[in-house]
């Protein structure tokens, strides 16, 4: 037999296999903590300069002393935001000489930038930012930080999809945890920025190789009809990772011991190792069939099924055949077909993220703004699964694409147009955007890989999340163009952005064809022809022949 006749026999998603793929799911929550800690840890509380010369001075004004004090030496907002004083700059003036307004502002004091600040400890007692001032001039290192943690992601991609194909899924994702682990836990000792950067692009390799490794076992040891369902179930994981992250912040409120709390449960992974077993199904493809025989039989057992003694043909010589990547884009038909859906990769993954980022900008608690975030992936998950073979790939991914899309650019109106009583308004629309990026990126790992022929399918999954990867990197930037161009024009610009972009990705995908109870296309040939008359009358002739090969 086939492995997937074997999976049929043993049960397609047993106990054995639930009781795995439970285990495997569980460090995408460290995962989903890990890829957004970076709101709590680089979150930017909200400052002033410091006043020249007074030791007590603290961001909220006490006292009228310390009031005075701070009209004297500090300039009044100009950014249109409800802070009442300027972040950057200073007062320079000489005390005996200068004169003072109503207000106490000094008169004709010349305007510099500060060296130093007071932080607002009501949201974070500390945070990375505030211990190292990465604040005004420096504040683009909190967006540089962010995209080398997606650089990392990128290369982590790369570096153990490969690892993964070579040396097993099991080293694989042992290796990734154990990386996870220690560039968390040392992180919270990190000394300067530079450390913290290493560190957390050590952090996105170990995230990749943990996420998408846990994703690949996942979907070799369940049997065929239950593949689809298994990366959504690990976004699952992955949204409650997010959750538990936003009350672990409320709690601790300071950056050293929230990373502390998120490293520690991470040494039980390193157990996984006498736990996890290797994949059957790599196993096979290297040759090992004793090893591959060997759980398979174990998980018979387990699921109180019975198997032959010989259960895997190991003369079976499947035609294993592969085309070069660039026949992708060999025909004018498959270019347009590549270039919607890896546009839509990048679209989904900047969209998720940078929603995921930007919800530190909305209104409102910091915190509870960011638990919704993640609590807004439960219904998308939930949705994607009940209306996957209900709607069809292509119909669900164009209406979850457009819903979070029309939802960000409706933004405009109640930032631009609406004044504090909206912003409720404005954080309910931002978390439609989550949900509607959330479902699309769940969706659009099952679509691609049911568009694309089985000779080129790995490649091309390749390709799309390299694009993925992208969307990730830019997406920090995006998200903190808030703090660049100030006011609600700064409030505003990211979720238009997103918006605009999600609405063009679900448009494009109606150019696509539907996938939903087709044979998937296997050549280049039947790629091309994907979705077209001729191509389904093919598939009605192969089926009848099928039909009357098996009655005979």
């Amino acid at each position: 037999m086939k492995l997937d006749e074997v999976l049929e026999k043993i049960g397609q998603f047993g106990r054995y296999q639930k009781i795995i793929f439970v285990l495997i799911c569980i460090p995408g929550i460290s995962c989903g903590i890990v890829m957004t800690s970076a709101v709590i840890l680089l979150g930017v509380p909200n400052h002033r300069c410091s006043i020249p010369g007074y030791d007590n001075d603290t961001y909220s004004i006490q006292d009228p002393v310390h009031q005075e004090y701070v009209a004297r030496y500090i300039p009044p907002s100009t950014d249109g935001t409800s802070l009442l004083y300027d972040k950057c700059h200073v007062y320079s003036f000489n005390a005996s000489s200068t004169t003072f307004d109503n207000s106490s502002h000094p008169i004709n004091a010349t305007l510099v930038k500060c060296t130093s600040w007071v932080y607002d400890d009501s949201e974070f007692f500390e945070t990375f930012v505030s211990k190292h001032d990465l604040v005004c001039d420096n504040h683009y290192k909190v967006s540089t930080a962010k995209t080398i943690f997606f650089g990392g992601v990128l290369v982590g991609a790369l570096v153990f999809g490969s690892l993964s194909d070579g040396l097993g899924r099991k080293k694989t994702i042992n290796v990734a945890m154990a990386l996870l682990f220690s560039s968390s836990l040392g992180l919270a000792w990190a000394p300067n920025y530079i450390a913290y950067v290493i560190l957390r692009f050590l952090a996105g390799m170990a995230f990749s190789g943990t996420f998408i490794t846990a994703y690949v076992i996942g979907v070799e040891i369940v049997g065929p009809s239950k593949r689809k369902y298994t990366g959504i179930i690990n976004e699952i994981f992955f949204a409650f990772g997010e959750c538990c992250l936003a009350g672990i912040g409320y709690l601790v409120r300071d950056w050293h011991y929230v990373e502390i709390i998120i490293a520690a449960p991470m040494i039980l992974y390193l157990v996984y190792w006498w736990i996890i077993p290797e994949s059957p199904r790599w196993l096979i493809n290297k040759g090992r069939f004793d090893e591959a025989e060997e759980i398979l039989r174990k998980a018979a057992k387990f699921n109180k099924k019975d198997l032959p003694a010989k259960i895997l043909d190991r003369d079976i010589n499947e035609d294993k055949k592969t085309e070069k990547i660039y026949k992708i884009f060999s025909s004018r038909v498959l270019l347009i077909r590549t270039m919607i859906i890896l546009y839509n990769w990048m679209v989904v993954s900047m969209t998720y993220y940078g929603l995921t980022l930007n919800s530190g900008n909305l209104s409102g608690d910091v915190y509870l703004n960011f638990f919704f975030s993640g609590c807004v992936e439960f219904p998308a998950y939930i949705i994607s699964i009940i209306f996957l073979d209900r709607l069809g790939r292509r119909t669900l991914h164009c209406i979850m694409m457009l819903a979070g899309g029309l939802a960000c650019l409706s933004t405009i109106f109640t930032v631009l147009y609406g004044g504090e009583d909206l912003q409720t308004l404005t954080t309910i629309l931002s978390l439609v955007g989550k949900l509607g990026s959330s479902a699309g990126f769940a969706l659009i790992y099952i679509f691609s890989a049911e568009l694309f022929p089985t000779v080129l399918r790995n490649a091309a999954i390749g390709i799309f999340s390299s694009g993925a990867r992208v969307g990730g990197m830019i997406a920090p930037v995006i998200a903190d163009s808030v703090t660049i161009i100030g006011g609600k024009m700064g409030q505003a610009v990211p979720l238009v952005i997103f918006g605009a972009a999600s609405v063009l990705a679900g448009i494009l995908t109606l150019f696509l064809p539907e996938t939903l109870n087709t044979r998937l296309p296997e050549t280049i040939e039947d790629a091309r022809l994907f979705g077209t008359e001729k191509y389904k009358q093919k598939d009605k002739h192969d089926y009848q022949e099928e039909e009357s090969t098996t009655k005979f």
